[in-house]
């Protein structure tokens, strides 16, 4: 059975009928999109979710364009819900998410992701999915309490890992390669017969840096990344004990309102 029967018998007619009108609308108002979430996971590793939501990716410039589009459209109740990565069109039970970065603000959407785009049917559209390797980059960093994507990520190396673009999948995680690291080991714990799946070169280059990095002074500067993992586990590091915040970094991922926005929601929803 495909992807798109399984999905349309998972969501219900009018949820699948919501869906396909959302991308037509977004498609007639000319802003490029790319399909992400459930159902690019889906299309890459088989695993098919039930899910009330339905993931575009765009430009960070075409957040407000799509948001209106749908809108005009289709009635929806629109919102920025994050103005650094994320706005939402609401449509009954059944609502779109408009993503356009992350919720730590290091994986922004570019060309990039729309260069290297799958090409696939979706709820009987032609779309854009997500390179399965900005899926990666952009699960790498969802380490929450309530929400850990590395399972997700092991079946996206299970399913694709020999096909991926591996000097750009390093090359996206950039100064954060630990975090790819963990991820490429905790792989190989769970599928120890397909590690082949991950080149070696790529074990190697990772491991290498690890022990040019021991050689190295271990720097004074008292600073906490945990943040890019979790938007909630790191409070005291931050507010107690004095390290600085890894997203106020010089590459400033977020500015402190964004930082305050994102915080005061996890506690709201605790």
């Amino acid at each position: 059975m495909s992807i798109t029967s399984v999905a349309e018998e998972m969501l219900g007619p009018e949820a699948a009928e919501y869906y396909r009108r959302a991308m037509r609308a977004v498609a007639s108002a000319g802003v490029p999109f790319l399909v992400g979430g459930a159902y690019a996971l889906g299309y890459y590793t088989g695993i098919i979710r039930h899910t009330k939501d339905f993931d575009f990716f765009v430009r960070p410039e075409d957040g407000e364009r799509i948001l209106e589009a749908l809108s005009a459209s289709l009635g929806c109740r629109t919102e920025m819900t994050f103005p650094h990565w994320l706005g939402k069109a609401h449509h009954g039970d059944d609502f779109c998410d408009v993503i356009f970065s992350s919720g730590n603000g290091v994986c922004r959407v570019d060309d990039v992701w729309f260069e290297h785009a799958t090409p696939a049917e979706m709820l009987g559209e032609q779309v854009g999915l997500i390179p399965a390797e900005e899926m990666i980059w952009s699960k790498g960093f969802v380490l929450e309490r309530e929400r850990y994507d590395g399972a997700d990520i092991t079946h996206l190396l299970r399913a694709r890992g020999d096909q991926l673009d591996w000097e750009r999948l390093l090359d996206r995680f950039g100064p954060h390669w630990r975090v790819l690291l963990s991820h490429l080991i905790l792989f190989g714990f769970v599928y120890p017969t397909e590690r082949d799946k991950v080149p070696e070169w790529v074990m190697n280059e990772l491991l290498t840096r690890v022990q040019e990095e021991q050689q190295e002074p271990v720097p004074t500067d008292r600073l906490c990344r945990g943040t890019l993992l979790s938007r909630e586990q790191y409070f005291k590091d931050i507010q107690e004990w004095g390290y600085k915040d890894g997203r106020l970094t010089p590459e400033k991922f977020m500015s402190k309102r964004d930082i305050r926005h994102w915080t005061d929601a996890a506690n709201i929803r605790k």
